[in-house]
């Protein structure tokens, strides 16, 4: 540990811990050395047993979320809680936890009117991690989605921390922090799934492939699976898709629709996820879907990208909705303990979404193994 005094006065302990550093756009991550404090009010220090490599730490790495380097990547995560701040009740030291970007605030607009899944105030640390060495020691490290934790340990608000069932196996119940919430609640939460209704998942990497896992959970039969990958549609039929749907063996994207079309009678299917983020899927998924269903945008797409040309009469006559989904528009505190208990039981396998678990040193490998596919999730583990 060291000590930090400064000017204005103390500023508390900090502790030296090794973690996942983007310093520009497009370089190479480093593993590095970075100053952690110790928790302030309203905040938990948590040591990481094992964190996802999720898309969105490419996006970070490359740009794509903002400017803010250096970032201290990872947030898909879980580890135990070492020591908590003033103020801080709902966790406490040794309890075992994942971590959620969604720390809900009790005081906003959508948390006023009992939304709390939309909260509009979430909140993060109040302190800084920094680099601890170097020319730009002290330089302060902007942590992916409010987490940071491809690191030993990593400083979070209180909120961030949901306490699970402790047997649970780390790699597998982190994935909820991030991929696998996303792709579950865009299916349940968002998209309203139950029993009875047809639902199609266009993109199956590890956010689709949980949406199938969902639809599934839900009760939804036929639930499709679309792609242009035989191992991901492969994967989406382990965790239970009744029909796949191999996108590039079709006539050009109508010819997905036409696919959907005939696997549910010739209507469409009741509620459409769109887990890519591209407006030619996103067009695919609206025309997809039966009159008055629903379609739920839960792949990220770039800011240059433009909903589609698509006639607003069609808009109008199809009726039904179209959604997007904010991870999964879940509430961390309910989903993920019902969830993990899903898991414990055997009836929701996150074991699958694990494809390889890798050193904290790996992440830039596994950066590169997500370009070529072939894995849902790799998973550092600490």
């Amino acid at each position: 540990m060291v000590a930090i005094l400064a000017a204005s006065g103390w500023l508390g302990v900090m502790q030296q811990v090794k973690g996942v550093v983007a310093r520009g756009k497009g370089q190479p991550v480093e593993l590095t050395t970075i100053n952690v404090p110790d928790p302030g009010p309203g905040e938990a220090l948590v040591q990481v047993q094992a964190c996802g490599v999720c898309h969105t730490d490419l996006h970070y790495r490359e740009g794509g979320i903002n400017d803010d380097f250096p970032f201290l990547l990872g947030h898909e995560a879980a580890g135990v809680v070492e020591a908590v701040g003033d103020g801080v009740t709902a966790v406490a030291p040794g309890d075992f936890v994942v971590l959620n970007w969604r720390a809900v605030c009790g005081d906003c607009r959508a948390c006023d009117r009992g939304e709390p899944w939309y909260c509009f105030a979430t909140h993060n640390a109040t302190q800084k991690m920094t680099l601890a060495e170097g020319p730009d020691a002290g330089t302060e490290l902007s942590p992916a989605l409010g987490i940071g934790a491809f690191a030993e340990k990593t400083l979070v608000a209180a909120g961030q921390c949901t306490k699970v069932d402790p047997s649970a196996r780390a790699a597998a119940v982190g994935l909820l922090g991030c991929g696998v919430m996303a792709g579950i609640g865009a299916a349940i939460n968002t998209g309203a799934v139950t029993r009875g209704k047809s639902v199609a998942v266009i993109g199956c990497g590890g956010v689709g492939v949980a949406a199938v896992a969902g639809s599934v959970l839900a009760g939804a039969s036929p639930v499709i699976a679309v792609d242009i990958d035989p191992g991901k549609l492969e994967a989406a039929k382990r965790m239970g898709a009744t029909h796949t749907v191999d996108s590039s063996a079709t006539d050009g994207d109508m010819g997905v629709v036409a696919a959907i079309q005939e696997l549910t009678g010739g209507f469409g299917a009741d509620v459409v996820i769109e887990a890519v983020g591209r407006p030619e899927t996103w067009k695919q998924a609206f025309y997809a879907r039966d009159l008055a269903g629903t379609v739920v945008l839960v792949g990220v797409p770039t800011p240059d990208m433009k909903v589609p040309d698509i006639p607003l009469i069609d808009v109008f006559g199809r009726g039904g909705s179209l959604k997007s989904s904010w991870y999964g528009d879940c509430l961390p505190s309910r989903d993920f303990p019902m969830l993990v208990d899903l898991y414990q039981q055997g009836r929701l396998d996150l074991d699958a979404f694990v494809t390889e678990e890798v050193g904290i040193g790996d992440v830039e490998a596994a950066f590169e193994k997500m370009h070529h596919g072939g894995v849902l999730r790799s998973v550092v583990v600490l």
